[in-house]
């Protein structure tokens, strides 16, 4: 979304008021009224909407393999904080694709670029250095989605 800052005055409707201009455009959809609809932002818009699913399923990935890796590497820090997280960022990435069924297979064109990301974040997470995490992931897609599974 890069609504650009310009003088009050010279802004859009979607510069000054996106929630409202979101609205307008609704209803300019719903009226049929194409014609009038501000094609550019909405283009800009849908865009982003899809790199937002994509960012938001990179993220979780990350979040859930640096905990995955906390818990087999720090085995006397294991709480029910980092039980909690790896559930709850395999729930929000399970969503994304139930939500979005064609993005079932980005986690797996992403999973290694997201463990290189994850090993960074543990060790800066832990204190323990990097080199004390496997330069590749110890485990695979399917494991680190997998409800029941923890790294020993």
């Amino acid at each position: 979304m890069a609504r650009a800052k310009a003088k009050p005055a010279d802004q859009s409707l979607y510069q000054r008021d996106f929630n409202l201009w979101v609205e307008e455009q609704t209803a300019l959809l719903e009226a049929g009224a194409f014609e009038r609809l501000d094609l550019a932002n909405l283009i800009e818009e849908i865009a982003d909407m899809a790199r937002s699913q994509r960012k938001a399923i990179r993220s979780d990935l990350v979040i859930l393999l640096t905990h995955l890796l906390e818990w087999q590497h720090q085995p006397r820090g294991r709480s029910t904080s980092w039980t909690g997280s790896i559930v709850e960022h395999r729930r929000r990435i399970r969503e994304e694709i139930e939500d979005s069924p064609s993005l079932a297979g980005y986690p797996g064109e992403i999973f290694e670029r997201c463990y290189r990301a994850a090993r960074e974040q543990a060790a800066a997470e832990t204190g323990l250095p990097q080199s004390r995490f496997p330069q590749t992931s110890p485990y695979t897609m399917d494991q680190a989605l997998d409800p029941d599974f923890l790294p020993d």
